[in-house]
C-alpha cells in the first residue's frame, strides 16, 4: 500500500515498491505527547465551564488549546512536504500533481480555520 492507502504500483519487474513510512513517523512520539496534553487542557476546559468560571480565563485557554492544535497541524504539514511531497515530486506525474494538490488544499484549510 501506498502512503494514500492504496495498493503500490509493480515495479518495472513487476514487484510492488515497498510502503513508505508517512514523514511524521520520527517524530511520532513527540506529537502523541503534545497531543495527550492537548487532552488534558480540552478537559481542563471542559472543566472550567462545569465551574461556571469566569469568560475570559475560559477564552484564554481556548486560545492557548487552538494555538497548540495549530503547532501540531503546522509540524505535520512541514514532515508532509518534506517527506511525501517531495517523494511524489521526484517520481513525477500525476501522484506529484495530486500530492502538490493535497498540500495546497491542506494549507488552504488551515489558512480559512
Amino acid at each position: 500500500m501506498t502512503e494514500s492507502g492504496s495498493p503500490a504500483d509493480p515495479g518495472p519487474a513487476g514487484e510492488a515498491e515497498a510502503p513508505t513510512a508517512h514523514g511524521y513517523i520520527t517524530d511520532k512520539e513527540r506529537y502523541l505527547a503534545r497531543l495527550k496534553r492537548i487532552e488534558g487542557q480540552a478537559r481542563g476546559i471542559h472543566r472550567m465551564v462545569d465551574e461556571e468560571q469566569y469568560c475570559i480565563d475560559i477564552l484564554t485557554q481556548v486560545s492557548a488549546l487552538t494555538k497548540a492544535l495549530e503547532s501540531v497541524a503546522l509540524g505535520l504539514l512541514d514532515d508532509h512536504l518534506k517527506h511525501c511531497v517531495v517523494d511524489a515530486a521526484r517520481m513525477g506525474g500525476p501522484e506529484a500533481d495530486a500530492k502538490v494538490k493535497e498540500a495546497s488544499d491542506a494549507i488552504a484549510r488551515l489558512v480559512r480555520s
